[in-house]
């Protein structure tokens, strides 16, 4: 890698070799001419002729199939400083290795045919691969949510001490979301179709030309070659591009995923700070350059700096299909360039990172349930007022006393730096009837989650299953972090 020149930080550090292939210059120049390939041989085997003879035959495709992959960078490239356009530059350069087909490369085809289509199929597997990420996230985060359905842990909101849940139950949050984002992704996926082979305004107006006005056999056209690219069908309508609001809704999941990996990483950094739950810190690893003792959340603050990364640059999409004039403008060309390879690039590391992030969370049991128990008077009140009450006392006059002695303990906890002491406090009151072992007993923390096991349960067979089931060749990937 040269050191005298910019280089992407997406390719050098965060993205994976996979995804780094799926826009390279060889998956991109090798689906072109695949795409030449599928369309000639389409031509050929709708019979287009001149003077009742074959324009092409199958000796100019076996040639062109000999040349996908050996591609003559050079030539291109010498012949683009010439020419000013990259397409034409490859067909001159394809020719150059094809003499026989060299007449007939791209008959009929403007520059979109190559660069809309290919962008199709590049964001299709693109999105295939973000797919079986996704689903190995989810994987991992619903086995720990599972292992730890049970675990008592405080609960917030507002950041603030709430009722208590378990650790499982709160990992359910984070994978629902992913769900709901692998739900996105599939329909778009589902929904993506090629340009097809539709002219410089989207009229079909050159094959109409060729296949001398023939409209039977020019509607089979997209058909034939979207079968032979792996495509259900073609849009069925265009100007001379595939409307960029396709790239919107490819980006928009991507920044779905984003938001929700954000999320997951946010509530991560947080609770490392409360020393309940650790990103993994490997043994050699170094937390900050002053402060050694330091262990700082390096990956899930890595993880939202990409995230948002990834949620502003979907506004690219966005606004390059607002701005489009009539059947095409330029001035989406070099936006695309950069946004929608940056934005897989940048979403694969996001979920590299959630994978081995999750993959090696630890949990620290002993300081999740300190924290509980110091919090756990507050929340039991509620009972230990109910349990007054039935043993005869009176609800409004409990009430009042417990939230005197609430304030008391509160008190005595952020002004005074003690313990909490509102059961020593309410063991003292007669009208509540209880000594201190009474309502030590009231204070088993699993009494106060709720539901929450069951339905770590319930969402995994209900939810996490199906995906598990119809996917499961996609499961046990890992995750290599590069730095």
């Amino acid at each position: 890698m040269p050191t005298d020149v910019y280089s992407s930080p997406l390719s050098e550090r965060y993205a994976s070799k996979e995804m780094q292939y799926i826009f390279s210059q060889d998956k991109k120049f090798t689906t072109w001419r695949k795409l030449w390939i599928a369309l000639a041989e389409t031509e050929m085997e709708l019979g287009l002729s001149r003077d009742g003879k074959p324009v092409i035959d199958s000796e100019m495709i076996d040639e062109m199939r000999s040349h996908v992959d050996d591609i003559n960078y050079d030539v291109a490239k010498a012949r683009e400083k010439e020419v000013r356009h990259d397409v034409m530059s490859h067909v001159y350069a394809y020719g150059v290795q094809c003499p026989k087909a060299a007449g007939i490369i791209h008959l009929g085809a403007t520059s979109c045919y190559v660069g809309d289509n290919t962008d199709i199929i590049v964001m299709s597997e693109a999105l295939k691969l973000v797919r079986k990420k996704l689903v190995c996230v989810i994987d991992e985060l619903a086995s720990f949510a599972e292992q730890y359905k049970s675990l008592p842990t405080l609960a917030f909101t507002h950041f603030q001490p709430a009722q208590p849940t378990t650790v499982g139950k709160r990992a359910t949050l984070w994978t629902q979301e992913f769900v709901m984002d692998l739900e996105d992704l599939e329909y778009v996926l589902g929904t993506l179709k090629l340009l097809g082979s539709k002219g410089t305004t989207g009229t079909q107006a050159s094959f109409l030309e060729l296949f001398n006005g023939d409209q039977e056999t020019i509607d089979k056209i997209d058909p034939m070659i979207a079968k032979k690219m792996g495509f259900e069908e073609c849009y069925p309508v265009s100007g001379q591009t595939y409307s960029r609001k396709v790239d919107t809704r490819v980006c928009n999941v991507l920044a779905g995923i984003a938001a929700s990996a954000h999320k997951m990483s946010n509530d991560i950094r947080l609770l490392q700070h409360l020393k309940e739950v650790e990103e993994p810190f490997e043994k050699s690893q170094i937390g900050s350059s002053a402060m050694a003792y330091k262990r700082n959340p390096m990956r899930s603050e890595r993880i939202a700096s990409l995230s948002r990364y990834v949620m502003i640059d979907a506004l690219n999409p966005a606004i390059t299909s607002a701005t489009q004039w009539f059947e095409r403008t330029l001035d989406d060309s070099a936006n695309k360039r950069l946004s929608i390879p940056e934005a897989f690039l940048a979403i694969d590391g996001v979920l590299d990172l959630c994978l081995n992030v999750v993959d090696g969370l630890v949990v620290n049991e002993k300081v999740i349930a300190k924290r509980l128990m110091s919090e756990l008077p507050f929340m039991a009140t509620e009972n230990i007022m109910m349990d007054a009450v039935k043993a005869g006392g009176n609800r409004q006059e409990l009430h009042e006393k417990i939230r005197q002695l609430s304030m008391e303990a509160g008190n005595n906890v952020k002004k005074l730096g003690l313990d909490n002491n509102l059961l020593e406090l309410i063991a003292e009151e007669p009208c509540f009837g209880m000594d201190l072992e009474d309502l030590k007993a009231a204070m088993e923390p699993a009494k106060y989650v709720g539901r929450a096991p069951l339905q770590v349960d319930k969402f995994i067979a209900s939810v996490i299953k199906p995906i598990r089931d119809s996917h499961k060749e996609m499961l046990g990937a890992k995750a290599e972090i590069n730095v």
